[in-house]
């Protein structure tokens, strides 16, 4: 069985999420919308699939490689321009004549079996498409995620604090650190390698990879990445400048390793445990 996937192009609508890669390979719940696309296809049969990718295609290719990693067979099509489903038909009229079944030709703007949740059409309807999914994410591929209480789930290598408090739904990826006395409200969603410090309340809303959260700071209906914050049912952006509250871990390594620096040695006069984890914390992204 053959499959067509097409790769949705940049939207103005969600700007921040395509800022790093191509909306194909925004991080949800710690994989992408391709990875989770190519183990729905996979697991339904399907063996071959040739994928339009009109934004950034060589991010796509390098993402999915040759499709062995799902028993696929995958060609990665660079297109000048994002196709409609027509279009597709018409430019590739055999293969689609040699794919059958419901997942024959894809437009990737929803997670698999949830076309009623469009994803970029706003940043509430990408905030309302990863809850719908949070329950499903855990694939059939996917070992390491564990559910800690009923609609709570947790990755890999994640510390998260006896004293932290998470209600449920909530995601917490893999590497990400969870200080005490932090709350992670529902409908929170942590993504992986993110360092959520001690007091920090979140609720309703997203924390970008490798995020820094501060000590104190509320975040709640909104998208957090790096140092810009998102409330997603507004669509209102903010950048914060105080790296202490908000900021990219690993955007700010090689620019500010003397604030690092600084910030470590007051985590450490607060809480040497704290600190402690801050290091390993660096040295695992430094490694990864």
């Amino acid at each position: 069985m053959k499959a067509i996937l097409i790769c949705p192009g940049a939207r103005s609508e969600v700007g921040l999420l395509s800022e790093a890669v191509p909306l194909s390979n925004v991080p949800a719940l710690g994989r992408s919308l391709l990875e989770y696309w190519l183990v729905h296809l996979a697991c339904s049969g399907v063996k071959q699939v040739l994928v339009l990718a009109n934004d950034r295609s060589e991010q796509v290719q390098a993402l999915v490689g040759k499709g062995e990693r799902w028993g696929l067979t995958i060609q990665v099509v660079p297109e000048s321009r994002e196709l409609t489903a027509a279009q597709a038909l018409l430019k590739y009229q055999d293969d689609i004549e040699n794919a059958t079944g419901g997942n024959a030709l894809v437009t990737m703007d929803h997670f698999p079996g949830l076309p009623e949740y469009p994803l970029f059409k706003s940043y509430a309807d990408w905030f309302a498409g990863l809850q719908a999914w949070m329950p499903r994410a855990q694939t059939p591929d996917r070992v390491g995620v564990r559910q800690l209480a009923p609609g709570v789930w947790a990755g890999l290598h994640s510390h998260i604090s006896p004293g932290a408090q998470l209600h449920a739904p909530c995601w917490v990826g893999e590497n990400v650190f969870v200080g005490a006395k932090a709350v992670l409200g529902a409908g929170t969603i942590v993504e992986d390698g993110s360092f959520i410090e001690p007091a920090a309340e979140l609720g309703h809303s997203y924390v970008g990879p490798d995020t820094f959260v501060g000590r104190y700071a509320e975040i709640k209906d909104s998208l957090a990445w790096g140092n810009t914050l998102i409330n997603w049912k507004t669509g209102s952006l903010a950048r914060v400048p105080d790296p202490f509250l908000l900021c990219a871990l690993r955007a700010s390594r090689a620019r500010r390793s003397n604030g690092w620096l600084a910030r470590l040695a007051e985590l450490y006069a607060r809480n040497k445990e704290d600190a402690h984890l801050v290091w390993k914390h660096l040295l695992m992204n430094k490694e990864g």
